[in-house]
Formats: structure tokens, sequence, C-alpha cells
């Protein structure tokens, strides 16, 4: 029996960057299988619900086999473990998301030893952008479609951004 090579890529995902899609393109040639996992993340005050985030995610990655997208609201590790997935991706930007993930990556071995993070960094394009950035530009009325993908215009259309806090 071939066993598959199962991973997480977890995130608020608030919005889906063309980023965090070069990372799952990336995880896919080390991972027979990804889910995406969209976290609930109500602390970080998302522009966008959880299920517009799980929508956008659908669409951004429905052209990809092999990918699943699922929404959380526990523990990661709580997660991985219902979705019998040991493998965490994180994307890694600069040093300052090393010693970041590197905290998270540590603190979920030492809730459950059995998962281990995967650190994938992503192409040179995409290394500056963060849903951060976009998020920014979005509120201050920039056009931040160049960072986007296509999938996630429609979910941007028509949305006072402006105004948000």
């Amino acid at each position: 029996m071939i066993k598959i090579k199962k991973a997480i890529y977890p995130g608020t995902f608030d919005p889906l960057t063309l980023g965090h899609l070069d990372i799952v393109k990336r995880a896919l040639k080390v991972f027979d299988e990804i889910t995406v996992a969209v976290a609930l993340s109500s602390d970080k005050k998302p522009l966008f619900g959880l299920e517009e985030r799980v929508e956008m995610a659908k669409e951004c990655f429905k052209e990809l086999g092999n990918i699943k997208i699922e929404s959380y609201d526990t523990l990661l590790v709580d997660f991985a473990a219902q979705q019998e997935t040991p493998n965490i991706i994180r994307g890694l930007r600069a040093i300052s998301d090393f010693e970041y993930e590197l905290q998270l990556g540590y603190a979920n071995q030492s809730l459950n030893p059995n998962i281990e993070t995967v650190y994938l960094m992503p192409s040179l394009e995409y290394a500056f952008i963060s849903s951060s950035v976009v998020r920014s530009i979005l509120k201050h009325g920039g056009d931040a479609s160049h960072l986007l993908p296509k999938a996630v215009k429609k979910f941007i259309e028509g949305k006072d951004f402006v105004h948000c806090v």
C-alpha cells in the first residue's frame, strides 16, 4: 500500500494572495495532498468573513488537483489530528517571519510531538506580498489586484474597505 503524503497549509487568508497560491504550488511538489485550512481568527478582525474566505480559497485552488479546503476554529494541532495529517506547511518571506514561525512550530510540536512543520519560501517575485500589505492597500483605497489571484477580484469588487476599522 502506498502512503499518501498529506499536509495542511493553515492561515487566515484574508485575503488569499499570489504568495499563498505560490506556496501551495511549491508544496504540491513535496506532498500528494494539501488541505488549505482557513482559520476563523476572529481576534484578527478579518475584512472577509470565514465563509467568504473559504469560498475564495475554493475558487483560487479549483484548477489544482489534490487540494481540499476546510475551515477550523481549534488549535491547529487538534485540527491536524482530526484530519490525520501530521505535516504543516508555513511560508517564510523574511527573517522576521522566521522567528515567529519557529516559535509556532516549536509550540505545535510541544502540543503534539508527531507534528512536523515544513517551511517553504515563496518565489522571489512574491516574497514581499502579505495579506496585511494587501489589506492596508485596500483600506487606503489602493489597487491591490496585481498581488491577488484573479479569482479574488470578485470578492473585492463593490466592497468599501476604506471605512473598515
